[in-house]
């Protein structure tokens, strides 16, 4: 018999599901969230969805978004013929964060993964594509993880999009098969400036 309540393992359980929380994690945040007044529960959850209900993709770049285009794709002070393309809304924030990049991002939902059954066209590769023809873009700019995906993608990406405009590579002071999500931003700032041409 389990030392704890079924109610208690349930949570316990949906908490593992969340990536990056094992076990011991999920039952340290299950006792900590039962610790807290109501009123504080009830505002987590509310939060939570609310945000599930309200929060959507950007039409243009694939970011989050409440509004049909999100705020950097509207932001007209940013250099909308500059793109810069990430896997993740997470590596978008990594690079927000650093402060260096002033143009618009495309995200594409993951990288290229034939074993994990991602495919191009399960990304958002053809909405890129259909972007970049139709408007005056200077540069593209591949910011994708080090890692043999990563790799492969900006490969297949860079043959897409080089008929069409310049294509650039972030230089990696990331070691080799690390998360842009986890870079601190001085590291993301000078993996942007030192960006090299492919092809």
């Amino acid at each position: 018999m389990s030392p704890l309540t079924q109610p208690l393992a349930r949570l316990i359980q949906q908490f593992e599901r969340l990536p990056g929380i094992g076990p011991r994690t999920a039952q340290r945040l299950s006792l900590y969230l039962l610790r807290q007044p109501q009123e504080q529960l009830e505002a987590f959850a509310e939060a939570l969805l609310t945000a599930r209900r309200c929060v959507g993709q950007c039409e243009q770049c694939f970011h989050l978004a409440t509004a049909p285009l999100c705020d950097i794709c509207r932001d007209q002070r940013r250099r909308q013929n500059q793109i810069c393309v990430v896997a993740e809304s997470k590596d978008l924030l990594a690079l927000e964060r650093s402060g260096e990049f002033h143009g618009v991002y495309h995200v594409l939902g993951g990288v290229i993964s034939p074993m994990d059954g991602v495919t191009p066209d399960v990304l958002t590769v053809q909405a890129l594509i259909q972007r970049i023809s139709r408007n005056p873009i200077e540069e593209v700019i591949l910011a994708l993880t080090p890692s043999v995906e990563g790799d492969t993608t900006s490969l297949y990406l860079a043959g897409l999009i080089q008929p069409f405009c310049p294509v650039t590579r972030i230089a990696y002071g990331l070691p080799m098969g690390s998360e842009l999500e986890f870079a601190d931003a001085v590291t993301l700032a000078r993996a942007l400036e030192g960006r090299q041409r492919m092809g």
